[in-house]
């Protein structure tokens, strides 16, 4: 079984490799072992972005409360108190579906996490996927999604429907890499998410290297995004050339991590 001690232990001496470790324990064939490692994962997880930075600098942000189910979060004492005061007089445990949490939130953005999952998407680079679409739960928690992509599209997280990260963590985790790269559906998948949002600011995330495999033409559809979105691309500190490439054919940005344990921090510079 999972030493949860030993694991956060590994997690404060090596961040990157504890939590590659925890990605590919996910899969794990025992069914008792994935289970217990998707949970565990997403708890790590969602602290991890919760705890962070993820809320962004040089921007106003508000402090909004919302139902801890939904969103996760930081506990709202204050709007909680009356469900954990008649909790511990009845000697239960509070309902979870009434208590609050607080979440910061940008007003007018909606942002959608694109995921590559093509190829091997194991051990880092799910754990790195697994902790960017935290990131952009707690960065834009009322208007986002996540969609992962590799020669299909599959929408994780919708624009407009609300789901907890944790449950968008262990969602994600439970898929692995396979296929071709389609850019171009990747993209045609985000405008619809997009579409469903009513913001004015809209801001688009690839988390890829970005080495199309398959497909329509890429360029023209990244292009036609990035004319009424703000398109960054996210890659891996290592292999990057083909990310920069393609940013600078198609007018995105760029920000390079080194692992897993960086994404918070990118996050939080890119939803400022």
């Amino acid at each position: 079984m999972l030493d949860e001690e030993a694991f956060a232990e590994h997690l404060d001496a090596a961040p990157d490799e504890a939590l590659a470790l925890l990605a590919d324990l996910t899969g794990a064939t025992d069914a008792a072992l994935r289970d217990l490692a998707r949970r565990l994962a997403a708890r790590v997880v969602v602290d991890a972005a919760a705890t962070r930075g993820t809320t962004g600098r040089g921007r106003t942000a508000r402090l909004r409360t919302r139902p801890m189910p939904e969103v996760g979060g930081d506990l709202d004492l204050d709007a909680s108190l009356d469900t954990l005061v008649a909790a511990r007089l009845a000697d239960v445990p509070p309902e979870v579906d009434e208590l609050r949490a607080q979440v910061w939130n940008h007003p007018g953005r909606a942002v959608c996490l694109l995921v590559d999952r093509s190829g091997s998407m194991r051990g880092e680079a799910l754990a790195t996927a697994a902790l960017a679409a935290a990131a952009v739960a707690f960065g834009a928690p009322d208007d986002h999604s996540v969609v992962a992509f590799g020669a299909d599209a599959v929408v994780v997280k919708s624009q407009d429907v609300p789901k907890a990260p944790g449950v968008v963590v262990e969602e994600l985790l439970a898929l692995r890499g396979h296929g071709t790269t389609d850019l171009c559906l990747a993209f045609t998948a985000c405008r619809a998410q997009l579409e469903r949002s009513t913001a004015p600011e809209r801001l688009v995330v690839l988390l890829s290297d970005c080495r199309a495999t398959a497909g329509d033409d890429h360029l023209r559809a990244a292009a036609e995004l990035a004319s009424s979105s703000r398109l960054v691309v996210v890659a891996p500190e290592a292999d990057a050339e083909a990310a920069r490439t393609f940013a600078a054919a198609v007018g995105a940005a760029v920000t390079a991590v080194a692992g897993p344990a960086a994404i918070p921090a990118a996050f939080a510079a890119l939803l400022a």
